[in-house]
């Protein structure tokens, strides 16, 4: 399985996302600077965390225009992985790749926090390692996550089992108290309809390594090594 991580101008998650790929799970892993055009070689591409050409005008909104975006575009149309953490989240819903918009926080103030998670698919690559509505404990660190999309879009992605995460307490239910940022059906992470491309706020690339006490995030990287193993 060989990883390819994008950086652009401002990324600052890129180098947490190869120590995981490349020290805990032992996989070929490259930094794909953002002008690349050809990533013709790549299984997964993982679109990190940061603060993309520093967030200026909107997240994501430049660099939806970098040439290994629509070399991410055009790998995503044939069906391989596609994987967008926080920031990246943000740049998959600006090319398109995922419905919906990210938004200002609902108190419009940053969150650095552990937040819970309840896994609401396990027949994806991205979650076959855990247990279904199981409750994990993921870190978020962001100021624009309030998931939005419209009534019908909305709609449309609950019928097609398209949320894969949401924000819960500790027990799994679902409500507002465990929102930490006014995403709308308290919307974490979502996949298209295929299921090749997730994207999601909280950081599994943060709970992955032992050292740290929190290892909920590892088992989604696990996850995509086995359909992988498999796929050869």
């Amino acid at each position: 399985m060989n990883v390819g991580i994008i950086v652009f101008p401002g990324s600052n998650c890129d180098r947490d996302a190869e120590m995981v790929i490349r020290d805990l799970l032992k996989l070929p892993v490259r930094l794909v600077w953002h002008q690349e055009k050809d990533l013709s070689d790549l299984d997964l591409i993982i679109v990190p965390g940061g603060f993309s050409y520093g967030d200026y005008l909107r997240c994501g909104a430049i660099a939806q225009f970098s040439p290994a975006m629509a070399a991410t575009i055009h790998h995503a149309e044939q069906g391989k992985l596609v994987l967008g953490i926080c920031n990246g989240f943000q740049v998959l819903t600006e090319i398109g790749l995922l419905p919906g918009a990210l938004m200002r926080n609902r108190d419009l103030h940053f969150i650095c926090d552990r937040v819970s998670l309840r896994v609401e698919r396990t027949d994806l690559p991205w979650t076959q390692e855990y247990a279904t509505k199981k409750v994990i404990t993921i870190p978020i660190a962001h100021g624009e996550g309030c998931y939005y999309a419209d009534a019908e879009v909305l709609k449309e992605m609950e019928a097609h089992n398209q949320v894969v995460f949401r924000y819960c307490d500790s027990t799994g239910t679902v409500d507002e108290a465990s929102n930490p940022n006014g995403s709308l059906n308290n919307i974490a992470g979502i996949c298209n309809r295929q299921g090749n491309v997730l994207g999601m706020m909280p950081h599994p690339e943060r709970a992955s390594d032992p050292m740290l006490g929190l290892t909920d995030g590892i088992h989604l990287f696990q996850g995509l090594m086995k359909k992988v193993a498999i796929a050869h």
